[in-house]
């Protein structure tokens, strides 16, 4: 789920604008430049952006990819990026790392059935916008301490934008600050165990601002206990969580586990857009060992996290799935649109109340829907060596938070109805 050459559509519908960008393709570019040497120059790209749902859309991401900027404005690496409509600026910010490369901005709403004209201006003024910061990334690991029997002693957290992992690191050795990276949007935040067990797990928020830059800060677990903020709401353990990922082997999921060195990077932590890359170097399985690389993304307004996996040699499947809840019913779409979701919802959170977690894929790409003792899986093709899904959870603490099943899957329905209806760009 790449960028096409042009305009590619991200989270929650992060790839089902691609096939609309493609129409960009023959995009020209208008420059507006005033002779005035007091002036800076100014160039714009004018395009429309159409819905044609029958339901209004909030918070889509679109992505103008690198090679457009390139294409059509001299010296786009120089220059600083606004996007309007009618007018009015969306916050925006231009990515130089990670899988979506290119301008990011999200359109707060789309109307149903309408058509919005969006204009992008490029100018060679070097002040930046300062826009509300909605979504974040980091990894933050202790320094001035050191190791002994596998766990860190004394030290101070700082953040890093990148950790290759060391050896003497483990699970509980109380070297990174909430056990690996965290990403979070205006709505929700999560994090993986950086180390043998690599689970996907869920901060509940109860606010819309940031929240990670203090988790865990006054004390290793104390984000298990409520807070102001929120708290974990999600138990792990063995199972794979939230989206973990995972390969189906002997009739049960294995995470990926057993691996030669661990590598993380934080590529982007931003106001709008922020992902987290991960090496897994060679992840030994029955077929041999690979390196799996991981890129997960997230943007403002949106529950849903993209994962985007690719395997450096072949492997027999890709997996990944929930926690099993004896609190939680199993929630399945009908598999009859271009995504589908597993999901489950109930009083399965940590504080004992409502939580929605679920996995939204391509449905051509499922192998099997199975489980073993801990977890619901899904098995896929992996003969690209290469898989992209979403993951999300809701928590009935968040402000206006999802409290009822019955809404939770209207919810996800329309979510899968969006990524599997993209929305359609063409030049005005």
């Amino acid at each position: 789920m790449k960028n096409p050459k042009i305009i590619k559509k991200a989270s929650p519908q992060f790839s089902a604008l691609i096939a609309g960008f493609l129409l960009l393709v023959a995009l020209s570019c208008t420059q507006q430049k005033n002779d005035s040497a007091e002036d800076e120059a100014t160039e714009a790209i004018q395009f429309t952006v159409q819905n044609t749902l029958s339901i209004a859309r909030t918070s889509e991401m679109i992505l103008i990819s690198e090679e457009n900027l390139q294409n059509n404005f001299t010296d786009s690496q120089q220059l600083t990026y606004r996007v309007f409509i009618a007018e009015q600026e969306i916050p925006s910010q231009l990515n130089t790392k990670g899988p979506d490369k290119g301008l990011v901005f999200v359109l707060p709403e789309i109307g149903a059935n309408q058509e919005l004209n969006i204009e992008l201006r490029a100018s060679s003024d070097e002040s930046a916008a300062v826009y509300p910061k909605l979504t974040q990334a980091e990894l933050s690991h202790k320094f001035g301490g050191e190791f002994k029997d596998r766990e860190y002693l004394e030290g101070h957290f700082e953040n890093v934008d990148s950790l290759h992992v060391p050896a003497e690191h483990t699970d509980h050795s109380w070297y990174i600050r909430y056990e690996g990276p965290g990403w979070e949007s205006d709505l929700v935040g999560y994090r993986f165990y950086l180390d043998w067990r690599n689970g996907i797990d869920v901060f509940g928020k109860k606010v819309r601002t940031p929240v990670l830059q203090d988790v865990g800060q006054d004390g290793f677990d104390s984000y298990h206990e409520p807070s102001d903020w929120g708290m974990d709401v999600l138990k792990v353990g063995e199972t794979l969580g939230l989206g973990s990922i995972a390969t189906f082997e002997n009739g049960k999921a294995r995470r990926v586990d057993v691996t030669d060195s661990l590598y993380a990077e934080i590529t982007r932590n931003g106001p709008v857009y922020s992902s987290v890359f991960t090496r897994y170097s060679g992840w030994d399985l029955p077929s041999g060992k690979t390196d799996i690389f991981s890129n997960i993304s997230i943007h403002s307004g949106t529950r849903l996290s993209r994962m985007d996996l690719h395997s450096s040699n072949a492997i027999d499947n890709f997996a990944t799935g929930l926690i099993k809840d004896a609190k939680a019913n199993v929630i399945k779409s009908d598999g009859k649109l271009t995504y589908s979701y597993l999901a489950t919802y109930g009083p399965q959170s940590l504080a004992e109340d409502n939580l929605g977690i679920a996995i939204i894929y391509p449905t051509a790409k499922l192998t099997q829907d199975t489980e073993d003792a801990l977890s619901h899986i899904l098995v896929f093709d992996s003969s690209s060596k290469k898989l992209s899904y979403y993951f999300l959870a809701a928590w009935e603490q968040e402000p206006g938070g999802i409290s009822s099943q019955e809404d939770f899957t209207k919810y996800l329905d329309q979510e899968i109805l969006k990524l599997s209806n993209p929305l359609k760009i063409s030049v005005k």
